[in-house]
């Protein structure tokens, strides 16, 4: 059995304090995009995994995939499984692909072998994994908080907007993200400024992680002016780097971009 695992963008991020398990709490909004891995599940006689396409750091055997097969493997009496993962969405650019490709081994391990877990007994193992895996089980619009795995249902719909993607050639790890992060004052709820007209999101809507990345990357805040002077209406970093995405009315191409990044069009 095969899956098409999808990235996310964040839609606005704020860090909202330090929790006393090492996190951060944070609240922002998960927004599913249509860019894909490929996971498989194979019968096998020894468990394994084979990765292709993008190189994932670490070593096979840590891999997110084997880690959720040896999840379930702990409560269900699952056969060996050959696990392959063919690496499309970028790492290390906030984009949740990791994560994603966990979720997706959970559920299609669900399927194939009739486990009979329901969504929130998914999404309890899909939290084992990571912060942010929990969001792929249901794989829809969610208001985040916590450590990212506390959802609550939004309603948000940018299906008639045309979506961009861009992400440089830089490798931005969440430790060092978190490393630059000054905490501010309270300020307006993402749950709240994600309901304003989108047009306003430039002013209001903002990812915490920006200020500290940007100045170690300039280039990654070069990328989100140069959408914005290409007519987007927001422009966002998403998660903690390096990718950058921006929304417009309407298609656009991006040649300039396309030189020195990969640029993801439609997402």
């Amino acid at each position: 059995m095969l899956a098409f695992a999808n990235a996310k963008i964040n839609l606005g991020l704020q860090i909202t304090g330090k929790r006393r398990d090492g996190y951060h709490n944070i609240e922002t909004v998960f927004y599913p995009v249509r860019i894909y891995d490929v996971v498989e599940t194979l019968d096998a006689k020894v468990t394994g995994c084979i990765l292709e396409g993008v190189a994932v750091p670490g070593a096979v055997e840590d891999n997110i995939c084997l880690k959720a097969y040896q999840l379930l493997k702990q409560d269900f009496n699952l056969p060996a499984q050959q696990l392959c993962l063919l690496k499309n969405i970028p790492v290390g650019a906030g984009l949740g692909g990791g994560s994603a490709d966990g979720a997706f081994v959970i559920k299609l391990l669900n399927d194939k072998f009739k486990l009979g877990l329901s969504i929130p007994q998914l999404e309890d193992y899909a939290r084992q994994l990571g912060a942010d895996c929990a969001f792929f089980i249901r794989n829809q619009p969610v208001y985040a908080e916590g450590k990212g795995d506390e959802f609550r249902d939004i309603q948000i719909d940018l299906s008639s907007y045309f979506l961009v993607l861009v992400k440089p050639d830089i490798h931005v790890s969440t430790s060092e993200a978190y490393a630059g992060i000054m905490l501010k004052d309270t300020r307006s709820s993402v749950k709240d400024l994600i309901h304003l007209p989108l047009r306003e999101w430039k002013a209001n809507l903002k990812n915490d992680f920006e200020a500290s990345v940007f100045l170690k990357y300039p280039e990654i805040e070069a990328i989100k002016t140069h959408l914005y002077q290409q007519g987007a209406i927001y422009s966002a970093m998403s998660g903690s780097g390096s990718s950058v995405y921006a929304i417009f009315e309407a298609a656009v191409q991006l040649p300039e971009l396309e030189r020195t990044n990969k640029v993801f069009y439609n997402v």
